[in-house]
């Protein structure tokens, strides 16, 4: 593979290089990027063949899937689903900037990222070549622009000495973020539960997002545990009876479903088989649980959630770039080369 660098900082490969890296975005190939925190590599996020070529190109498996970087806020809806309120206020203050958040994935797209389990990591970044580059590709796939155990590249000649010929074309922006500072990684917030769940602090802290979502929980606070901060005492301990009477109702209910005894059927056997089924059942999961793996330098968050499948129609990615609700096609369109 021949690959090639443009100097960004020039107006005329500026032009150049963005009309090549959408070519070989087009063409499954992947590409170097500025963006406002570290340098990304980047893929057609619609093309299982470019995601699985950059996460071979980091030497990184499929257990880390990429985030993925839009133009715009109205392509969140065309990518997402269940969006909540306070995620919509989160994203309308800090986009485009350093705030990722995670949803459940809309069902009828079609595209493979790894092991995401339904969702899908969102972000518009603060970089102008990126948004320009976001809005001729669509939506793309994007991981720190280093090998896996390196150094996270500032600058595109950074990025080179790690991918190599792996990549297709190098966009230099110049150091990012800024010169003589090191990188700060976004925040990453989960939109996925009832709550906003502050996963990873970055460049946002979890007390300013507090400030704007007061129902906002850290990493260290299990969701069940929260109480809203505008109930009054009397209530909380309402809602917390509540809560009680209902869990040791569903504890009595499940213990009397098994704790048949040959006594109680008469039936030697049937004591036999609750005993194999208790030894063989394993404990229900809880729902407010996750397993989170996040590479810090790149912004790469995976959540454990049951995925979602459906036999819809496809969104087609054009649809999603323009940010519409609509999703009527069935494939997507290869970007368009200049």
């Amino acid at each position: 593979m021949s690959t090639t660098s443009y100097n960004c900082t020039n107006e005329q490969q500026r032009v150049e290089g963005l009309a090549h890296a959408q070519k070989a975005i087009a063409a499954k190939q992947i590409i170097v990027m500025p963006t406002d925190t570290v340098y990304g590599v980047a893929a057609d996020a619609f093309s299982p063949q470019a995601v699985a070529t950059l996460l071979a190109a980091k030497g990184r498996g499929r257990n880390m899937p990429p985030p993925v970087l839009i133009p715009r806020i109205g392509t969140m809806e065309g990518l997402a689903t269940e969006i909540s309120d306070d995620a919509r206020k989160l994203a309308e203050k800090y986009w485009p900037g350093p705030l990722t958040l995670i949803f459940h994935a809309q069902p009828t797209l079609t595209w493979d990222l790894g092991e995401t389990k339904g969702t899908v990591a969102l972000r518009v970044p603060d970089d102008q070549l990126a948004l320009d580059l976001l809005t001729i590709t669509g939506p793309l796939a994007v991981s720190s622009a280093n090998r896996t155990g390196q150094a996270a590249a500032q600058t595109g000649s950074e990025a080179r000495s790690q991918l190599a010929e792996s990549v297709e074309v190098y966009l230099e922006g110049g150091f990012r973020p800024l010169e003589g500072t090191a990188p700060t990684p976004s925040t990453i917030v989960d939109a996925t539960g009832l709550r906003l769940r502050v996963v990873r602090e970055g460049a946002i802290s979890l007390e300013e997002i507090q400030r704007m979502i007061p129902s906002a929980l850290g990493r260290d606070v299990e969701p069940e545990m929260w109480a809203p901060v505008n109930l009054s005492k009397e209530a909380t301990e309402t809602v917390e009876e509540t809560a009680t009477t209902e869990k040791t109702t569903t504890e009595k209910a499940e213990t009397s479903e098994v704790t048949a005894t040959p006594e109680e059927t008469g039936d030697p056997e049937a004591q036999v088989e609750a005993e194999l089924s208790a030894d063989s059942e394993l404990p229900a999961a809880d729902a407010a649980a996750e397993e989170l793996a996040i590479d810090v330098a790149s912004h790469e968050p995976v959540i454990s959630h049951e995925p979602v499948t459906s036999e819809e129609p496809v969104a087609s990615a054009e649809s999603v770039s323009e940010g519409s609700d609509a999703l009527i096609n069935l494939e997507k369109p290869e970007a368009a080369a200049s």
